[in-house]
């Protein structure tokens, strides 16, 4: 069912790609008249069902994919994506190594680069690869509960099923890091550990800490948010794997990942330790632990020189992203609830606006079974 529900017809595909074609033209300098290049398309369409991009059009449609992600603040940069154009690859060993070869790329020392890897694309003839961990890197969550997961309650169901498929565990820390997923042509979902040297953790400690607090609880967070079960769609051709990343937003990991009820569940621990009032939400003891776990989270990628942007920074790039856009004729399409940070939103220019929601593309998009894959459902 869900190899059906990838599929185009030629017409569709066709339909896709004479738009990207003329888009990708008419954006490249020196790319000419776009007919021979859509006479060519049309052939090869003709013949074999699908079409392969030039690897100019490659870099191109995966840069503007990016261009087009509504959920997406930090799209400024989308023009210095880097791509690594991997699509002769369709086995799962050779794409793990790739994917953490993908991290070890893309972390840079520390100095995050925006990076794409594109595995081999679906064709009529077979499905292209799949990646079914949510992210490269994510913590195992042991447990079945928010209230008595060790680690990352989100990953609980895909640890289990793990688990079960015959991976040993982690020594049980809430930072241990999960195998990758990965399902090549052809072949079952495999597992494959995730090596300690592709991984660049940050400890978080508090700048107002002193050296007798913060450091006890062990806190770290990886440096790359590669987001790998997302399908990257060019012109009707679908490349199923294709881990991305930019680099985070301290709200990301402070005000989600660290302080959802549903994954670390810190805040009470925070306001604990800063001395508050947990009795009752009225003393907004929740909001100012929120802050201050968000200081520590940028002090401490601050500290060890990681790349990290700030909420109200990043607020102010997007409306240069939106000004730069409208400057070029293009329209930018944005979900608000996504746009707008997950704390102290209203303090931010973006708040203030409205956006249309829009999908275009290229884009990224959850096909269908992609979450229920990174749970680890029928895993084993």
């Amino acid at each position: 069912m869900e190899i059906l529900q990838r599929r185009s017809t030629t017409a569709q595909v066709w339909g896709a790609a004479e738009e990207f074609i003329r888009l990708f033209h008419r954006e490249t300098p020196g790319a000419g008249d776009p007919r021979t290049r859509l006479a060519a398309v049309r052939a090869e369409l003709a013949e074999s069902g699908t079409y392969r991009h030039t690897p100019q059009e490659l870099v191109h449609g995966a840069r503007v994919a990016w261009r087009n992600s509504n959920r997406c603040i930090g799209r400024l940069y989308w023009n210095s994506l880097r791509v690594r154009d991997r699509r002769g690859l369709t086995d799962s060993d050779a794409i793990a190594a790739e994917c953490f070869e993908h991290l070890r790329e893309a972390t840079n020392g520390g100095r995050v680069r925006p990076t794409i890897t594109v595995f081999a694309p679906d064709t009529p003839q077979s499905p292209g690869p799949l990646i079914w961990s949510e992210q490269l890197v994510r913590y195992a969550g042991y447990g079945d509960h928010h209230s008595v997961t060790v680690g990352d309650a989100r990953n609980a169901p895909l640890t289990e099923a793990l688990l079960r498929l015959g991976w040993s565990g982690g020594a049980g820390t809430p930072f241990d890091l999960l195998p990758l997923v990965v399902q090549g042509v052809d072949d079952k979902p495999r597992w494959f550990d995730t090596p300690a040297d592709a991984v660049l953790e940050v400890p978080i400690r508090h700048p107002d800490d002193g050296g007798d607090g913060w450091a006890d609880w062990g806190l770290r967070w990886h440096a790359v948010p590669a987001i790998s079960n997302m399908c990257l769609e060019i012109g009707g051709i679908h490349y199923p794997a294709a881990p991305f990343n930019g680099w985070y937003m301290g709200t990301e990991i402070g005000a989600r990942n660290l302080a959802d009820a549903d994954r670390y569940n810190l805040l009470p621990a925070v306001g604990r330790r800063l001395g508050l009032d947990t009795s009752s939400d009225r003393s907004l003891w929740k909001d100012r632990a929120l802050v201050e776990l968000n200081r520590a989270v940028l002090h401490s990628f601050d500290r060890a020189e990681v790349t990290i942007a700030d909420h109200h920074t990043e607020s102010r790039r997007f409306l240069t992203h939106l000004e730069r856009e409208e400057r070029r004729g293009r329209d930018v399409g944005a979900d608000w609830s996504w746009i707008v940070p997950p704390i102290s939103g209203s303090a931010t220019p973006v708040f203030h606006r409205t956006y249309e929601d829009r999908q275009v593309s290229p884009a990224y998009v959850h096909h269908p079974g992609a979450q229920d894959r990174a749970q680890g459902r029928d895993l084993v």
